[in-house]
């Protein structure tokens, strides 16, 4: 995620945090004794009858040689290298890398005919997202520049090749080389995240915004779109009330939370990164609301970002989502932090989905624990069955990790893997849905990116996994492991 360089230069610190020293001082502490994370229930009912059971210097001055080679590359007339997968970022493994991205085009006359009209900029796409369901992974490409000609693609899950090229889910006709410029809001607009239920559906969340790196530009309203993983079929569109969608919007994250096995309670939480704002979708209803919350704001302190030597500002607020298991008291919690923060914070999904709390609920979101320290910002995250949390450390090439059934200290936040060339800005995470689940990991050097063109010669994007408990093992986010002599409640200063 990143702001456009206009949009930053114009934004203003909000001012809850005038006074850093008192920025946290009004706002409740996660109180665990609210909420039982010790006694998770069996979410085996959750399971749905579906599940698949199979088991450099990057600010260099950029070579013309290497876009003439990518060129060719594209035009059938040479041919990218391929190298065996990485082997050295355990306990990861990697599915795919690409040094660029291309797509499974009808033919090679499309592809050609793409490329020549600037419909297919293949140094302007870049994949951000993913999600797992059966046999296959899916990949969002925003469109972050001109040139994306699809927005949502998949590859397979069995891997076999290095650097796939990526197959336009659910087909070309809902993508913008192939949309009618006199319906474009038809189809598939910019996809940042997706979420999949336990009932086999791809809830894919449009932002409707293209060029969001140099201009943005809203052409279509913000939108849901679900698809039935079953049949790839659209089953709903869901337009995001304009009431909602405030000047300079943007909808970058999604989680669908649901109890029942036929998800008939199901609802849906949105990020709103550049205003701050969670919204709520309720299936049963089709009814959306809004939150906001001094919580969901960047921190003045973490918006100055340093990556291997580029150095970028960006003010994202809230962006993170993960889900707790579902305890005995058939509550969960929501843990949320924004993109520019070194904080996590939470709040229980009872009251997210009661929409007459939306002007009653400011103590009910609270910090958890302490600061990851300077350097913590953190992407995505996601929660296992057993509820250990993985989350991306995008300043520190890492996939952090947290049991959350413990205090939320430095003590009791691990790292499961770095890797200064194949985790620089892990963006997106994921926990699959196998009955013995995986971590996904989408690592995509978005900075480097939108600063200047990627270098071709090297792989800049890669889609990684690892199983959840040999992931933990050992560390002190595994569960067997308890803390010694950690106290449950943090009683020093808050800001570090």
């Amino acid at each position: 995620m990143a702001v456009s360089h206009q949009w930053f230069i114009q934004w203003s610190s909000p001012l809850v945090f005038a006074d850093i020293n008192t920025q946290y001082k009004n706002v409740n502490h996660f109180d665990k004794r609210d909420f039982n994370t010790y006694s998770y229930r069996n979410n085996e009912h959750l399971r749905s009858p579906y599940i698949y059971r199979e088991q450099k210097n990057l600010k260099r001055e950029k070579s013309r040689y290497a876009g003439v080679t990518l060129w060719l590359a594209m035009l059938g007339l040479a041919s990218p290298q391929s190298l065996p997968a990485d082997l050295d970022t355990p306990p990861f493994s990697t599915l795919y890398k690409w040094k660029y991205v291309d797509f499974e085009f009808p033919s090679e006359g499309h592809r050609m005919q793409a490329l020549s009209s600037g419909k297919f900029i293949p140094e302007n796409v870049l994949p951000l997202g993913l999600e797992i369901w059966g046999s296959r992974v899916w990949v969002t490409i925003p469109s972050w520049k001109q040139g994306v000609p699809a927005t949502l693609a998949t590859v397979p899950r069995s891997g076999g090749v290095v650097s796939p090229r990526l197959v336009p889910y659910p087909d070309w006709s809902y993508h913008r080389a192939f949309i009618s410029d006199q319906d474009p809001c038809s189809g598939l607009t910019s996809v940042f995240r997706i979420s999949i239920d336990q009932c086999g559906r791809l809830w894919v969340l449009d932002s409707g915004q293209i060029d969001s790196t140099d201009s943005p530009k809203q052409i279509c309203p913000p939108t849901i779109v679900v698809f039935d993983l079953s049949t790839d079929t659209l089953l709903a569109r869901y337009t995001i009330p304009e009431k909602y969608v405030l000047q300079d919007s943007l909808f970058s994250n999604i989680i669908v939370d649901s109890r029942s096995p036929d998800c008939s309670d199901l609802h849906v939480y949105i990020t709103d990164t550049w205003r701050f704002g969670l919204l709520v979708f309720r299936e049963r209803d089709s009814e959306f609301w809004r939150f906001s919350h001094h919580l969901f704001y960047p921190d003045p302190l973490a918006s100055n970002f340093t990556l291997h030597g580029l150095n970028f500002q960006w003010s994202d607020g809230i962006f993170g989502l993960a889900l707790t298991p579902i305890n005995y008291y058939s509550e969960r919690i929501l843990y949320f932090h924004a993109m520019s923060s070194y904080r996590e914070f939470s709040v229980k999904t009872s009251v997210l989905r009661d929409s007459s709390r939306v002007n009653n609920s400011v103590t009910e979101f609270n910090l958890v624990g302490d600061s990851r320290g300077l350097y913590g910002q953190s992407s995505a995250s996601a929660i296992d069955r057993n509820g250990v949390m993985f989350y991306g450390l995008v300043t520190r090439d890492s996939i952090g990790c947290w049991d959350t059934k413990k205090p939320y200290h430095k003590s009791t936040t691990g790292v499961v893997a770095t890797n200064a060339e194949t985790l620089i800005f892990p963006n997106d995470v994921k926990v699959d849905q196998e009955e013995r689940q995986s971590v996904w990991v989408i690592s995509n050097k978005l900075p480097m990116f939108q600063n200047a063109p990627l270098d071709s010669n090297d792989y800049n994007y890669r889609i990684m996994y690892a199983d959840t408990g040999d992931a933990i093992r050992g560390t002190i986010c595994d569960p067997n492991l308890a803390p010694a002599q950690i106290p449950f409640f943090h009683s020093g200063p808050i800001l570090k």
